[in-house]
């Protein structure tokens, strides 16, 4: 695995003690609250944490995929809500700094690197679901503009966001279906509505909400590189970064229910002795530790993968896949772990239990990345998948 450079060490040494100082005494409150937690994203914009997927010359502090694994983990940790809240922000830098033009990139990213603007992704569709290639919404040349009608679901961010990467149909007569596809770079305006924030059994504190696009227009220049029918391949690629968040979010989840339990069960005693010392309590914690450390494992190596450019959509598959599914494991048995005391919201395991499901469902459904796996092991074969050549 790539070791960290002793700067991004200090990053995520720093983000550890803002969730530790700033984010754990607030959070139940917040949450409870369902509150947007501006002071927290406030402070999050100090310490530079959406500007981690940006380039010095754009105003940020690029670090590592890893670095950024352990930052993301460090934050859901604290509270989930806050790794979601910079998610879809770093996936769109990504997008613009593989495939935007330099127009483009010098728009958005200074902006987006300090937190003056945050971006989300548009995808998902009420309808559609998982399966992109059948959306319906579509952006219609008329002169030097486009005429964007249509509805999205679940954009998490959405009314905060000054930057919106929409996925749509340029040519919803194209053959195959996704070669009609364009990321379009939209912003708040006119024929854009934000219509409701979706109610959710967890994930609190951050807004997720539906977009209706009505006679929306805008420039053909918002075209993401600048031509059409790329936005299928170019979002697939954005969704390796995303799945390697979402598994890195689940790291997150289920560390924070492990040391609850792990801290519970030593200090909570029966017949005399403290609980981790009963078989059936520490045999949990053993299972929940090498869960937890397997996936951190899967985790890395996708996002190693991804710093050698290489394709890793299967890397990052697995690791999504296997992270998120642990998370909900673990957040179970902390809940065991903690009996009576895990059903109550006075106790922080009942939240992580609420957070986890999302993780299985979000950035493309489990079964998805079943399907995406079991495909990649048909094209590539069994031996390649721990293989990491460098870039170039």
């Amino acid at each position: 695995m790539t070791a960290l450079t002793d700067e991004e060490l200090f990053l995520v040494t720093t983000v550890r003690q803002f969730v530790d100082r700033e984010v754990k005494p607030v959070v139940a409150e917040l949450e409870r609250a369902n509150e947007y937690p501006e002071a927290l994203i406030e402070h999050m914009k100090r310490i530079g944490i959406y500007g981690l997927a940006i380039p010095e010359e754009y105003g940020g502090a690029s670090v590592s995929m890893p670095c950024y694994v352990h930052v993301t983990e460090e934050l859901a940790r604290g509270w989930m809500s806050l790794a979601g809240a910079m998610g879809g922000h770093t996936v769109v830098a990504k997008l613009l700094l593989a495939f935007g033009t330099e127009e483009q990139k010098r728009r958005y990213l200074p902006r987006m690197a300090t937190g003056e603007i945050r971006a989300t992704m548009a995808l998902t569709e009420p309808s559609g679901g998982s399966d992109l290639q059948a959306m319906t919404t579509v952006a219609r040349r008329d002169g030097d503009r486009y005429v964007v009608n249509g509805s999205k679901t679940w954009i998490s961010n959405a009314r905060r966001s000054g930057l919106i990467a929409l996925l749509c149909k340029t040519d919803p007569a194209a053959v195959p279906r996704h070669t009609g596809m364009s990321i379009l770079l939209v912003e708040h305006g006119p024929g854009l509505t934000v219509s409701r924030d979706l109610p959710k059994l967890g994930y609190k504190g951050v807004e997720s909400c539906e977009l209706s696009f009505q006679d929306y227009r805008i420039g053909l220049d918002s075209v993401l590189g600048g031509e059409e029918g790329r936005g299928f391949a170019q979002m697939m690629k954005g969704l390796e970064t995303g799945r390697i968040q979402v598994a890195a979010r689940a790291l997150g989840v289920a560390r924070a229910a492990l040391e609850d339990s792990l801290e519970y069960a030593k200090g909570r005693e029966s017949f005399g002795v403290p609980i981790w010392k009963h078989q059936a309590v520490g045999s949990q914690l053993a299972d929940m530790a090498t869960k937890l450390a397997a996936a951190r494992q899967l985790t890395l190596a996708a996002a190693d993968r991804f710093d050698a450019g290489q394709r890793c959509d299967m890397e990052a598959g697995m690791a999504k896949l296997f992270a998120s599914e642990a998370a909900m494991e673990i957040a179970l048995s902390a809940i065991r772990i903690h009996g009576g005391h895990g059903y109550s919201t006075e106790f922080s395991v009942e939240r992580y239990f609420r957070d986890a499901p999302l993780m299985i469902v979000g950035e493309g459904t489990n079964e998805i990345q079943r399907n995406v796996i079991a495909a990649q092991l048909v094209e590539r074969g069994v031996e390649p998948i721990q293989r990491v050549r460098p870039a170039g």
